[in-house]
């Protein structure tokens, strides 16, 4: 299989077609943010490790307009201060059904989500995964993901895969050499 994921219908439009028309990106946050370990001590969860490569990529998406929110099942004051650095809304914590959290955070910024892009790791987020316009996986998603999305990061959750995400997305829609060069680079 390749790194795009399973071979789409011939009348589908291709990853990075659909890539091209997303005005949102919808995170899952364990697995995906993180690498999915929870640390959790007497008073409950302690820690939680965010990829520094990753906040960047969130902030590349939002200078370029695109929104950028967070569905996860957990809630934690951890993810929400984490969120606030990154200028991330809405932040919908505590929401297993993924798909329901997909549908209000598309509806909150006026989108359906054909508009958005979903990025999850596991069989919880398939239901939102299958209605997003464009869906993500990480590299170490189970197998059952990895069949059922438009795409797969080459990194692992929590190690770059939004990053990752945010490079292809921005690319399909022509805007990552833009940004490299107000920052003194050249062609990506």
């Amino acid at each position: 299989m390749s790194r795009a994921g399973p071979a789409a219908p011939a009348r589908a439009p291709a990853p990075a077609r659909r890539a091209a028309r997303v005005r949102m990106v919808v995170l899952d946050v364990d697995g995906v943010l993180t690498d999915g370990r929870l640390y959790i001590g007497e008073h409950g969860e302690s820690h939680k490790a965010f990829h520094v490569r990753d906040g960047f990529g969130i902030e590349l998406l939002r200078e370029s307009g695109i929104g950028v929110a967070i569905v996860t099942a957990r809630t934690s004051a951890i993810v929400e201060r984490r969120a606030k650095e990154l200028g991330i809304s809405p932040v919908l914590q505590g929401e297993r059904d993924k798909l329901a959290g997909l549908r209000r955070a598309a509806q909150g910024a006026g989108l359906e989500a054909a508009d958005c892009a979903y990025m999850g790791d596991d069989w919880p987020d398939l239901p939102a995964l299958a209605q997003a316009g464009f869906s993500a996986t990480v590299a170490d998603a189970p197998a059952e993901v990895r069949r059922r999305v438009h795409w797969i990061a080459p990194s692992p959750g929590g190690a770059g895969a939004v990053r990752d995400l945010a490079h292809f997305i921005l690319r399909a829609q022509r805007r990552l050499d833009a940004l490299l060069a107000a920052r003194g680079g050249g062609h990506v």
